[in-house]
């Protein structure tokens, strides 16, 4: 089994190649959506998260409610250093568990989408990073327009992140996301030929 693990900064377009990458056969897992699970009560996230920030980060549903936790971690670099500390592993392990059972049920190839994989240091997870990549000013009007943000919110998310040279160092393989949806499926198709079909 062959595993993937994509990445790049926000407003790339990462969740865009990994829906392509779906509809030409690749199996996707969204560490996002694990980490969603890694928060959920009875679990063990659950209980180190409300340990470490206090009854104050539930909601009346009874879950980690990320209103309330949000603003907690974002404005504190120890607070987020302390969340990553205990998320992370959890999200590495779940990981881990679900790339054993995907090549223990023959399945041929596995995408990761983890927007923090480099920054986890979940790299040794994956047979292959790709990486995805736009040019700073597109990604810029990108956010604008997709999150409603002003120029100077959008600057201060992208600076807030890894750096985009950083990440390339990490990777195996580079997908370029500057123009139309057009044009970066005709990209995602090359390389998919380059390093899945023909390898």
């Amino acid at each position: 089994m062959l595993s993937i693990g994509l990445t790049g900064g926000i407003g790339t377009g990462k969740s865009l190649v990994s829906n392509l990458l779906s509809d030409l056969g690749a199996t996707v897992v969204n560490a996002d959506l694990l980490g969603h699970e890694a928060y959920l009560p009875g679990t063990i996230g659950f209980d180190l998260v409300v340990d470490a920030f206090g009854d104050k980060v539930v909601g009346d549903d009874g879950t980690v409610d990320r209103t309330k936790l949000g603003p907690i971690v974002f404005s504190s670099p120890e607070n987020m250093a302390k969340l990553n500390s205990i998320m992370h592993p959890l999200i590495h392990d779940m990981i881990q568990t679900q790339l054993a059972e995907y090549s223990s049920n023959g399945t041929d190839l596995v995408v990761v989408e983890a927007a923090v994989l480099i920054e986890a240091n979940w790299q040794a997870l994956f047979d292959e990073i790709w990486v995805v990549t736009s040019e700073r000013e597109i990604v810029i009007e990108r956010l604008k327009e997709r999150n409603s943000l002003t120029r100077e919110d959008a600057i201060a998310r992208i600076d807030s992140q890894m750096s985009q040279a950083e990440r390339i160092e990490h990777s195996n393989v580079v997908v370029t996301n500057d123009g139309t949806t057009i044009e970066l499926a005709d990209n995602v198709k090359k390389i998919w030929n380059t390093r899945v079909v023909n390898k």
